[in-house]
């Protein structure tokens, strides 16, 4: 068994070391908690400050023009596009995951006239299916059925319109196979939309080589935009030239938006995604993270992320009561490890008491997320001492730590 101190060798080796220092996190405290709100980098609040004060303040409406507010969202998904795989113009910033996830869905409905189901993964983060299931009863005659993604391809018939899927399991950390998913999915006549939630920032994703058709996506968790922080969406290009229609017809995604006409008309490209005014605030704390991640070699991040996890799992796969879910090999595993335990509330709450900050979802799976920028092997070997001696000495039977309705 690995001890702490060839872990602290290992942190001495560690390539991405010098990037802890560009997030601002409580002493005493070991986040394992990066893959639901990402840590605060150091220079964000500077560059809110600025756009408040400076840009708003000073500067008014002029900064529209002048401080290239209107071309924020471009700017900021030609920023993110290379650490999900897509080109420049592929990709653009704007609203939350879910009413992106709307657009799209709507989209490739439109797409694939004829074809009336919606194939999703019955296990999916809620929003996934309540979107899914808003969207198809809009659409006369149109269904959302969730099935088990082992068995997808027993779904595949020619009234499939199109499939989303995670490709990050939210709960257990399982990585889904990208490439050959969505060829099954394009074989068969239907369009892949992916949520890549639990993936960008945290592994490689490669959107475009695995011909997906749409993603969408969020910036506050691995890439540490901020709580609520603006999400982002993905077209492939080859359906931005074929002119989708997305139901959100705001004024922001017309072509001559200060003609004030009175029928809409889309812009060309991913602009015709946008809806309405951007969150100018939310987009500058996105700004200061994407300056750490230009100068972060995606490579590194991922070899860091399973060394992080295999660590983990070599130390807390014995103890009582635990059962690893997340899979071992590496081709099916995010960057998180998720364990099962029949009380894993309380001792998630234990572990939080002790400055282990993990969570846990029902009903009885502990979460934890391991962000390579940020995160060391020894914070790591010592989170595992913690819940060692959580589980040992019985800590989490304490009264304090009984749950009382709410989910961490």
């Amino acid at each position: 068994m690995i001890t702490r101190e060839e872990c602290a060798a290992l942190d001495a080796a560690d390539p991405l070391a010098a990037f802890r220092g560009e997030f601002s996190l409580p002493p005493g405290v070991i986040y394992l908690d990066g893959n639901s709100l990402g840590a605060l980098p150091v220079r964000t609040p500077e560059r809110v400050r600025a756009v408040v004060e400076e840009e708003w303040g000073r500067e008014l409406i002029r900064s529209w023009n002048d401080a290239g507010w209107f071309e924020q969202p471009y700017r900021l998904g030609r920023r993110i596009a290379p650490l999900v795989g897509a080109a420049p113009e592929e990709l653009v910033v704007c609203d939350t995951t879910s009413v992106n996830l709307f657009k799209v869905l709507t989209a490739a409905l439109r797409l694939r006239p004829g074809r009336s189901t919606v194939l999703g993964d019955r296990a999916a983060f809620p929003t996934d299916l309540y979107i899914a299931e808003g969207v198809t009863g809009l659409v006369p005659g149109a269904r959302s059925l969730l099935v088990d993604p082992a068995e997808l391809d027993a779904h595949l018939d020619g009234d499939v319109a199109a499939v989303v899927l995670s490709h990050v399991d939210y709960r257990t950390g399982e990585l889904l196979d990208m490439p050959g998913i969505t060829a099954r999915v394009r074989a068969a006549g239907a369009l892949m939309i992916w949520d890549v939630c639990h993936s960008a920032g945290a592994l490689p994703v490669e959107l475009g080589a695995s011909g997906a058709d749409f993603a969408v996506g969020c910036t506050y968790k691995y890439l540490n935009g901020g709580p609520g922080s603006p999400a982002f969406l993905y077209v492939a290009e080859r359906h931005l030239a074929a002119g989708p229609a997305q139901p959100l017809s705001g004024w922001f995604g017309h072509a001559r938006p200060f003609a004030f006409e009175p029928g809409y008309e889309p812009k060309d490209g991913i602009g015709r995604f946008l809806t309405s005014s951007p969150s100018l605030l939310g987009q500058a704390a996105l700004e200061s993270s994407l300056d750490i991640w230009e100068r972060a070699d995606r490579a590194a991040v991922r070899a860091k992320s399973l060394a992080l996890t295999d660590l983990f799992i070599a130390l807390v796969e014995d103890l009582d009561g635990i059962e690893v879910v997340t899979p071992r090999e590496h081709e099916r595993r995010g960057s998180q490890v998720a364990l099962r335990h029949p009380d894993g509330y309380p001792v998630v709450q234990a572990l939080i008491a002790r400055g282990v900050i993990g969570d846990f979802r029902a009903p009885d799976l502990m979460r934890f997320g391991f962000t390579p920028l940020y995160l060391s092997h020894t914070e790591v070997w010592d989170a595992a001492r913690h819940l060692a001696e959580v589980l040992g000495s019985g800590e989490w039977k304490d009264e304090r730590f009984a749950r009382r309705g709410e989910v961490t």
